[in-house]
């Protein structure tokens, strides 16, 4: 009988289980559960619905072993930044959303204590407000660390309500803003000067493959077996960047596009810190990277302007429309806007502006394109090399039209790889343990 594995692989707009098993070599993949997923609002900001989304977890993992009854593990993926905070074995809900514009004060109170090139020296992680670093220090001034015990990244809550167990994953950790891009772990000289920040809440950090533990029996019952629970690259784009091969520049197109390499050693230099580059942890390599924008902006005008269309047909729209305005997706403008077709109406001079919804999502898509060029021209002026290839996997790499444009603007070769590199990754990280 084939030994399968369970990647549970959750975006910002929705999560899937994927059942993956090698054979003659090949990594075969069964989805087998997805469900939506979103921020919602609610009359403290921003936030996820925690509850709802272990329960989708859970129900996803009853519906894996309806179909392969023996599931030799699973592991948890997500986006990055956000968590629980937890006062012994209960959660301070509610659980904020990175988009939820509420860190201003922490980041000023952070950068008093330590400036910003003092922190990138240390972590090599590009600014951005919503960074962990800030989110904690906003929960400190407002008290809400008084009671707290521990704080968990969201794939690490959920592995703790499947097994019981606490543990900190070193892929995630990296994008909090506090771990010492040297050392890979808490960065010790960081915490001393937010000593509003409880010392107790950062431990040892934990590897991609390291075990959890078994399902706890309330659990087992209710999905209808039993497996053990360990860690994969827990923050997705270290999951998806763990799917591809070799050293050339990648994207990994979804929500959020991240483009970079893999390398061998951290960039820490001004002129990656004035050019906000990330260094995030990999598996045995740094993920040198930007955050870009991504396809958060044909999503959010999708809901506004024909939330019943496929992206096929808005597709279509862009490639008819000849709008030549172009918008510069990284503008903060575009992050959590209440309407993105306003923020896109603002951003252009009056009566030049966006007419039909296909002027809008060319706009976006062209905007896109233009980002990944300037960061590919970074990426060869910090790193000393020329690229002839680019490689784009996610959800984006099925878009034919975006990826065009982008080969068109960045003057690279692109190789569109439309797996579900996440859960590869995730999955290869299963595979390698003994």
């Amino acid at each position: 009988m084939k030994e399968v594995y369970l990647a549970i692989d959750i975006g910002a707009s929705s999560g899937r289980h994927i059942i993956g098993w090698l054979e003659n070599g090949a990594i075969n993949t069964d989805e087998v559960f997805r469900f939506p997923n979103g921020v919602k609002q609610s009359p403290e900001g921003a936030i996820w619905d925690i509850e709802e989304l272990f329960d989708n977890v859970v129900e996803g993992i009853r519906k894996a072993f309806e179909k392969y009854p023996s599931i030799r593990s699973l592991a948890i993926d997500t986006w990055g930044v956000d968590y629980v905070i937890m006062s012994g074995d209960e959660a301070l809900l509610p659980c904020r959303a990175y988009r939820d514009p509420r860190t201003e004060e922490a980041v000023e109170e952070v950068h008093s204590r330590i400036p910003f090139a003092k922190l990138y020296e240390r972590t090599g992680i590009q600014f951005q407000p919503f960074n962990t670093i800030y989110q904690l220090t906003r929960d400190a001034l407002s008290d809400k660390l008084k009671s707290a015990s521990d704080f968990l990244m969201i794939p690490e809550y959920l592995s703790y309500r499947l097994t019981g167990v606490k543990a900190k994953e070193y892929t995630n950790a990296t994008t909090t803003g506090l771990v010492n891009v040297d050392t890979g772990e808490f960065d010790e000289e960081i915490l001393s000067e937010l000593d509003m920040l409880p010392r107790k809440l950062f431990g040892k950090l934990a590897k991609p493959g390291e075990r959890l533990g078994k399902l706890l029996p309330d659990i087992a019952e209710k999905v209808g077996g039993q497996t053990e629970v360990v860690f994969a690259p827990s923050h997705d784009t270290a999951s998806a960047v763990e799917a591809l091969d070799g050293d050339g520049p990648y994207i990994s197109s979804g929500t959020w596009s991240l483009l970079g390499i893999k390398s061998a050693k951290a960039h820490t230099d001004e002129k990656s810190r004035l050019a906000n580059w990330s260094n995030e942890g990999g598996v045995g390599y740094i993920r040198y990277q930007k955050n870009i924008m991504g396809l958060w902006l044909v999503q959010s005008l999708r809901k506004e302007l024909c939330p019943d269309e496929s992206f096929d047909a808005i597709v279509e729209k862009a490639e008819a429309s000849s709008f030549d305005g172009v918008i510069d997706a990284d503008d903060p403008r575009f992050l959590a806007p209440a309407s993105m077709t306003a923020a896109f109406d603002g951003y252009f001079a009056e009566g030049s502006g966006a007419k039909t919804q296909g002027d809008y999502f060319r706009a976006a898509f062209c905007g896109l394109a233009r980002a990944y060029a300037k960061a590919i021209n970074e990426l060869e002026s910090v790193c000393g090399r020329r690229f002839s290839e680019l490689t784009i996997t996610g959800g984006g790499a099925k878009n034919g039209y975006l990826n065009r444009i982008t080969q068109e603007v960045c003057g690279l070769k692109v190789k569109a790889v439309p797996i579900e590199a996440t859960a590869i990754g995730n999955l290869k990280s299963q595979f390698g343990r003994k």
